[in-house]
Formats: C-alpha cells, sequence, structure tokens
C-alpha cells in the first residue's frame, strides 16, 4: 500500500531510486534498486522497520506513506483480488 507514496515522495524530492536507497544504507539497510522499484510498484511488502527507515530517508513520517484514508478501502479490494487470482491460476 505504500509504494505510491513512497514513489511520490521521491519524485518531490528529486530522488533516483538509487540516491534513495543510498540513504536507506546510511540508516542500516542494504537496499538495492531493484528491491526499491519492486517496492513502488507494489510486487514487494516491506515490514514496520522498513517503512520507518524509509519514511526517515525520506524525511517523512511513517504515517506520510500509508494511503489516504478515502483511498485504503480500495487498495485493500485490489490487492485481495490479485492475491485471489493468483491462487486461481
Amino acid at each position: 500500500m505504500v509504494g505510491p507514496q513512497i514513489r511520490k515522495l521521491r519524485y518531490q524530492l528529486e530522488l533516483t531510486q538509487p540516491q534513495l536507497a543510498a540513504r536507506c544504507s546510511r540508516w542500516g539497510w542494504d537496499l538495492s534498486r531493484e528491491t526499491l522499484a519492486k517496492i513502488e510498484t507494489q510486487v514487494r511488502w516491506i515490514s514496520d522497520f522498513e517503512l520507518v527507515c524509509l519514511a526517515n530517508a525520506l524525511r517523512a513520517r511513517p504515517s506520510d506513506l500509508l494511503p489516504q484514508k478515502d483511498k485504503e478501502s480500495k487498495l485493500l479490494e485490489d490487492f485481495f483480488s490479485r492475491l485471489s487470482s493468483r491462487a486461481d491460476s
């Protein structure tokens, strides 16, 4: 759920994916550009520790990375729909 917000904040700060990954390494997380791309495209989930690290690297609060309240239910619906379609395959 946080991928689009991470990408949005990264664009606002005019950071490339490698630059954001380098900022995360300063916080102790060896994040690759490829993994960051997967997070931003919602292919890979992140843990609470990773969320805090990304927020710090983006100079934001962890809550800033969460979707807006009015979009949460649609995001959850889409996520579980994708999960069930993969299970049916």
